[in-house]
């Protein structure tokens, strides 16, 4: 529930930063950019990709969170993975990926996501 959060929120920060980039690249067409052009244009570009990758890690963080509730065993290692990195992003972030990596690497986590042994 936390990772889903979180990744909706990081799409949200995402969207909002490809509208900034709309509005930057807008002053670079406009008549009257001749003074400002460069800078317009590198701030666009710069709202454009961190835009892009708040998109990216926010789908993942979902998607991490759809396949834990799955439980299928791959997603236990995209959190991992997410949550590694989430460590770096104070403080949210930092509480998130340590809960994240006390609940998945404890041996109760870890036999949740176990394949079960089929019986015939």
């Amino acid at each position: 529930m936390l990772c889903t959060v979180w990744g909706a929120l990081a799409m949200l920060v995402g969207m909002s930063l490809l509208l900034l980039s709309i509005g930057a690249f807008a002053i670079v067409l406009s008549p009257d950019a001749s003074g400002v052009g460069f800078a317009a244009g590198f701030t666009a570009a710069a709202f454009a990709s961190m835009g892009v990758i708040a998109l990216v890690w926010g789908a993942a963080h979902v998607r991490a969170s759809v396949m834990l509730r799955r439980r299928v065993p791959s997603g236990r290692l995209l959190a991992l993975g997410l949550g590694l990195v989430n460590l770096l992003m104070l403080p949210f972030g930092t509480a998130l990926g340590a809960y994240a990596m006390w609940i998945l690497l404890t041996d109760d986590g870890r036999r949740l996501f176990e394949p079960t042994p089929v019986h015939t």
